[in-house]
C-alpha cells in the first residue's frame, strides 16, 4: 500500500507497516532538551523512577533560551542541568554553541528517516533534514529520558507543492508566511506538512529550515522536506551516513494536497498579533518601527546574515531611532558571519551584535519590549508579549525586509532598496 513519507518512518522505525491514525510506541533517535523545559523533564524522569536515561548518547543537551543567565532562577536550571550531565554521562553543549535548532542541525545530530523528539516547539527544525521531528512537553520528555520511546498517532499528511522561482529579495520567509497566511494557524493541525516541487528543491538548506521551523504555526506536528541530494550532502558532511530512497510512494493518500508558484510572491509581513495574519509588505509599509530583530532559530543562519548585509549595501548606519539586534544562531555561524566582515558592518551602522541565543524571540531574556513599542522580527511567532510588554506589537518578515526597515526607521519593501 502507498505511504507518505512519514509513515514510512514510523514503518522503518516500529518494524511493521503503519498508517495514518494508528497509534504506535516508537523508539527515538534522538532526544533534545534546553534550560528551559529540561529541569522540569528530569523532575518528571525522577518522579517515574528513573536512575539511569535510556542512552546518554542520544540526548542532546544545550542552553540557549536565557544565556548567559539573566537571572538567579535561570542560573540555578544551569547548575541544576549541569550536575544532571555529568551525573548521567550527557554530552552538554552547554552555552558555547547556540540556539537548539540550528545546533542539532549543524552538529549533525538529525538525519532522514530518523525520530527525534525535543522539548520546544520548534523542534520541527529537523524536519529539514528527512526526519520526522517533533515538539513534545517536559512530561513526555521525562517518559522519553526514562524509556527511549514514546506514544504518537501517526498523523496525516498535508502536501505542499510548491514551484516557481523567487523573485528579486524574496525567498522561504516569505515563503513559510504565506503558507501560515494561507492554511491558518490551526488548519494543519496534528498534520505533517510534507515539502515538495522545484522551489523546494532549489532551496538551500538554510531555507529549508526555515521552512521546516514554521510548520508548528499552522498547527503541524511535523514539517519535512523530503531528502535530496542538498540533504545528504549536508548530512554526510557532518556524521557517517549512507544514503538511501525515502519519499513518498506514488498515490499515497494525503489529507489534502494544496500548490503554490512563487514567481509573483511579494515580501510577506505577519502583522500583530498571530502569525497566520500575514499581508503583502506593500499593505504595512511605513510603519514605524522602535526595534528590528535579525536571529532566532528561524533566520539567523549565515545566508539570513548575509541577506540582511546586502540590503543595507554601503549605507553608513541604520535609522536613528532604532535599535537594531542581530543575533547569529550558533557559533559556528557566528564565525562565518565575522570571517566574512559581516559582524564589523552591522555593528559600523550602529547593530547590537549578541552572542549566540534566543534573544528577544521568547521575551524573557534581553531586548524587550515597552507599552506601544513596534518590533520587526525576523523570528517566528508575535503573540501578545512575545517579546515583551502586551501591550507592543511585533511584526514578523525576512531578513532582507528586516534590514530594509531597520534602514528607514519603518517597515520597507526589501526590493524598494
Amino acid at each position: 500500500m502507498a505511504a507518505t513519507i512519514a509513515e514510512k518512518i514510523f514503518s522503518q522505525t516500529c518494524g511493521r507497516a503503519v498508517r495514518a491514525g494508528d497509534v504506535v510506541m516508537a523508539p527515538v533517535d534522538a532526544a533534545m532538551i534546553h534550560d528551559i523545559t529540561g529541569p522540569l523533564a528530569v523532575r518528571v524522569f525522577r518522579e517515574m523512577g528513573g536512575e539511569q536515561v535510556f542512552d546518554p548518547e542520544r540526548i542532546i543537551m544545550l542552553f540557549d533560551h536565557q544565556v548567559p543567565a539573566d537571572s538567579i532562577p535561570a542560573a540555578e536550571n544551569h547548575v541544576f542541568m549541569r550536575r544532571f550531565a555529568e551525573e548521567q554521562g550527557i554530552h552538554n553543549y552547554d552555552l558555547h554553541e547556540g540556539v537548539c535548532h540550528q545546533v542539532v542541525m549543524e552538529k549533525g545530530r538529525a538525519a532522514p528517516g530518523e525520530i527525534i523528539v525535543g522539548t520546544d516547539s520548534h523542534t520541527c527544525t529537523y524536519g529539514a533534514a528527512g526526519a520526522f521531528a517533533t515538539g513534545i512537553g517536559s512530561t513526555d520528555m521525562g517518559f522519553v529520558l526514562k524509556f527511549g520511546a514514546l506514544y504518537f498517532r501517526v498523523p496525516e499528511s498535508i502536501r505542499i507543492e510548491v514551484d516557481g522561482t523567487f523573485g528579486r529579495r524574496v525567498g522561504a520567509k516569505d515563503l513559510i508566511l504565506s503558507l501560515a497566511g494561507d492554511i491558518g494557524a490551526d488548519g494543519a493541525t496534528y498534520k505533517a506538512l510534507e515539502f515538495t516541487g522545484g522551489a523546494i528543491r532549489a532551496m538551500n538548506m538554510a531555507g529549508r529550515m526555515t521552512c521546516a521551523n514554521m510548520a508548528i504555526e499552522m498547527g503541524a506536528k511535523a514539517g519535512i522536506v523530503p531528502p535530496d541530494a542538498t540533504t545528504w550532502e549536508y548530512v554526510a558532511a557532518r556524521r557517517e551516513v549512507e544514503p538511501f530512497d525515502l519519499a513518498s510512494d506514488p498515490g499515497a493518500k494525503y489529507a489534502e494536497t494544496r500548490r503554490y508558484d512563487v514567481t509573483d510572491l511579494a515580501p510577506q509581513v505577519a502583522v500583530p498579533h498571530n502569525v497566520d495574519n500575514v499581508v503583502d509588505v506593500g499593505r504595512v509599509a511605513g510603519t514605524k518601527v522602535d526595534q528590528v530583530f535579525i536571529g532566532s532559530c528561524t533566520n539567523g543562519r549565515y545566508e539570513d546574515l548575509v541577506e540582511a548585509a546586502e540590503v543595507l549595501g554601503t549605507a553608513d548606519a541604520f535609522a536613528d531611532g532604532v535599535r537594531v539586534i542581530v543575533i547569529p544562531a550558533s557559533r559556528t555561524e557566528y564565525l562565518k558571519a565575522l570571517r566574512a566582515g559581516l559582524i564589523e558592518r552591522f555593528v559600523e551602522a550602529g547593530a547590537l551584535v549578541e552572542a549566540p541565543c534566543c534573544g528577544p524571540c521568547m521575551g524573557g531574556a534581553f531586548g524587550l519590549l515597552a507599552p506601544g513599542e513596534v518590533s520587526l522580527s525576523t523570528s517566528n511567532r508575535n503573540f501578545r508579549g512575545r517579546q515583551g510588554s502586551a501591550q507592543a506589537s511585533v511584526y514578523l518578515a525576512s531578513p532582507a525586509t528586516a534590514a530594509a526597515s531597520a534602514l528607514y526607521g519603518e517597515i520597507t519593501d526589501p526590493r524598494e532598496v
